[in-house]
């Protein structure tokens, strides 16, 4: 993959506990290795199923974040965008160790859904 976008699901500049609830989405657009672009997306809301249709509607490839849901995991799965969980720190460190090869998901998947869990994630 030569070019590509990566969205890191953040909370100002960290990387959130819970994609679903994030602020916003740090987008970056990767090419031939490097970061090319930036772009700070908020997050448009939470509905089931919504925001990995969303972020495939923007050419998201790769989707980091701390923490999702199994059902969206299914759907970012199901759209062949890669899924990268378990992530902390600044989103831009996130998205560079990604890109040198370094970041891996541990698969922090969310098994308990009820809104009132933030940061149990």
């Amino acid at each position: 993959m030569k070019s590509y976008k990566i969205a890191v699901a953040s909370e100002a500049e960290t990387v959130t506990g819970h994609f679903g609830h994030c602020e916003s989405f740090h987008i970056y657009d990767v090419n031939e290795g490097r970061i090319t672009d930036t772009k700070v997306m908020p997050n448009p809301g939470h509905k089931p199923g919504f925001l990995p249709n969303y972020l495939n509607e923007l050419g998201v490839n790769v989707i980091i974040s701390g923490g999702m849901g199994g059902g969206a995991v299914d759907i970012f799965n199901s759209k062949g965008i890669e899924v990268i969980l378990g992530a902390r720190g600044v989103s831009k460190a996130a998205a560079e160790a990604y890109i040198r090869g370094e970041l891996k998901s541990t698969g922090s998947i969310c098994h308990e859904h009820a809104h009132a869990h933030e940061g149990n994630c």
